[in-house]
């Protein structure tokens, strides 16, 4: 079987009753305008019954399916999915319905309109209170700060496979979403950028959200950096070992 030109991976955690919603608008989309393509569907952890309603909802379209034992983060899941992922571009939809499949659409426009091999997105309008606005406001602030770079990302991204190494990733946290940004443009790679619509979840509670995660930031952007000075450093010495 040759190889899709997307892959489009679904990660999950305990989402079984958004699963065949959710991926059957997805299969229609997906026959309708990107034919070579699949799903890689990771189910990060789930204790109830996600992975077997994913199994069912794709018995009929090329897809791959991963079970993490347990709960690791959407950074690991996303990290899963790319490993698995056979497709030249990838991109990225989680299971609660929030991001239709149509900003897969806006996404692969900007990339073939631009020529570029990355493009993030934005959200046109969400109701996230107050306080998800300001956290938001002070991650920005702080990229800047730590990183030197303007990030605008949100939702959804599409890249080229080869952009996303997963062993240069280190975070299995919901923080992966911010450090390949971060890499990405401090590489000075250039970007597209679309704004997408953010619909009201399906069903259930948003997982990813909490007081830990907004503690945590400034952390790993400290340790990112860290991370960077110290892989500068090992090129710059390899380097010079060359003759």
């Amino acid at each position: 079987m040759s190889a899709p030109d997307l892959s489009v991976i679904v990660f999950a955690f305990n989402e079984e009753d958004n699963i065949e919603p959710v991926l059957a608008e997805l299969r229609g989309w997906l026959a309708e305008h990107e034919p070579s393509s699949e799903i890689v569907f990771v189910d990060d952890g789930s204790s109830d019954h996600t992975a077997d309603a994913a199994a069912e909802a794709l018995a009929n379209v090329p897809h791959q399916i991963s079970r993490h034992a347990t709960n690791r983060g959407i950074g690991a899941a996303l990290k899963t999915g790319v490993h698995l992922a056979r497709g030249a571009w990838v991109t990225f939809l989680p299971a609660d319905g929030q991001i239709a499949p149509e900003a897969i659409g806006q996404l692969r426009r900007e990339a073939h309109e631009r020529g570029t091999d990355v493009v993030f997105s934005v959200y046109e309008a969400r109701d996230d209170g107050l306080h998800r606005k300001i956290f938001s406001a002070g991650v920005r602030g702080l990229i800047f700060l730590v990183h030197g770079v303007v990030m605008r990302s949100d939702g959804p991204y599409l890249f080229r496979r080869t952009l996303f190494d997963p062993a240069q990733l280190a975070p299995d946290t919901f923080f992966l979403n911010f450090e390949f940004p971060i890499r990405v443009l401090g590489a000075g790679t250039p970007a597209g950028l679309v704004t997408i619509d953010c619909r009201p979840r399906r069903s259930g509670r948003s997982k990813s959200t909490n007081v830990r995660r907004i503690w945590g930031v400034a952390r790993d952007l400290v340790d990112l950096r860290l991370r960077l000075a110290k892989e500068t450093l090992s090129a710059r010495r390899r380097a010079t070992r060359r003759p």
